[in-house]
């Protein structure tokens, strides 16, 4: 027999060759195991582990010190203060896209009736979370992935947020004739030759919710050319991508004539979203 504290000693050895936390990842996937709270873990730290707990841990371990990320091995990432359900077929949740949330809630129209679009939904973070906020809003959410639209209904279900409605579409393509108050998008934006494809949980992630053609941007001007004739006069397109796409992008939102384009930095400070709006009747260049 193993106690907690001695498993995690070893689990804790056998990652400290690769991840960045090696005793947290082990404590999180123990947790898992036992469904118990890190603070059990340290007030029954010599307790045995069963077997069928040991060997579950050990293979959860393992499949970590393979690089598959502690999110898919969990099945969920916070997002926003809430905990959003993952797969291998969604993107992995990051706080940089919380940028997103905060520039949409200082955008939204409050005295009138808004609508909103999410493109490329993912794991739903972005379209559910801006409707938990303003459950009053219209708020559609799109991605071309059956599977991902699943997960992204599977947390719409789990936060009791009903009325996001959602289409298998590439893009706007196949998304009812509605005009937008904020068309969002976090896009594939890595070029397939980005050495970050071959680094952490990246690795695993889906490939086609990374990478796009064009050095990373054919997704980001397919999505700037059809949202202008989609969005509302004063209306806003906010687009994430990469730290190295900031003068790219904005040649891209002034090329399809959106006005006011800034871009917005991240948690680490490198640009982030750029956000551009159509102009509004009687507006002069």
């Amino acid at each position: 027999m193993t106690a907690i504290q001695s498993a995690l000693k070893e689990a804790a050895c056998i990652l400290s060759e690769n991840p960045e936390s090696p005793t947290l990842d082990a404590e999180i996937l123990l947790c898992l195991v036992l469904d118990k709270p890190r603070s059990y873990l340290r007030a029954w730290c010599d307790k045995e582990l069963e077997a069928i707990q040991l060997s579950r841990f050990q293979s959860l371990i393992q499949q970590r010190h393979q690089g598959i990320p502690i999110a898919y091995l969990t099945g969920g990432r916070e997002f926003w203060s809430r905990e959003f359900i993952v797969s291998a077929d969604v993107l992995i949740p990051r706080p940089d896209t919380e940028l997103l949330i905060e520039l949409s809630l200082k955008l939204i129209p409050t005295d009138r009736p808004t609508a909103i679009i999410d493109l490329g939904t993912g794991s739903g973070i972005i379209a559910i979370t801006l409707a938990a906020q303003y459950p009053h809003a219209q708020v559609f959410a799109t991605d071309i992935s059956p599977e991902a639209l699943a997960i992204a209904k599977l947390n719409a279900d789990k936060h009791q947020v009903g009325t996001v409605q959602f289409y298998q579409s590439n893009w706007l393509a196949d998304v009812p004739d509605t005009q937008f108050d904020l068309i969002i998008s976090n896009p594939p934006y890595l070029d397939e030759d980005d050495i970050h494809l071959q680094q952490g949980d990246v690795r695993f992630e889906p490939r086609s919710a990374l990478i796009a053609a064009e050095q990373g941007l054919r997704d980001i001007r397919t999505i700037a050319e059809t949202a202008h004739h989609r969005l509302k006069f004063g209306g806003h397109l906010l687009i994430e991508h990469g730290y190295n796409q900031q003068q790219a992008v904005q040649c891209v939102f002034k090329h399809f004539g959106y006005d006011d384009i800034q871009t917005h930095t991240d948690l680490s400070g490198h640009p982030r979203v750029t956000v551009g709006c159509t102009k509004a009747p009687g507006h002069e260049d």
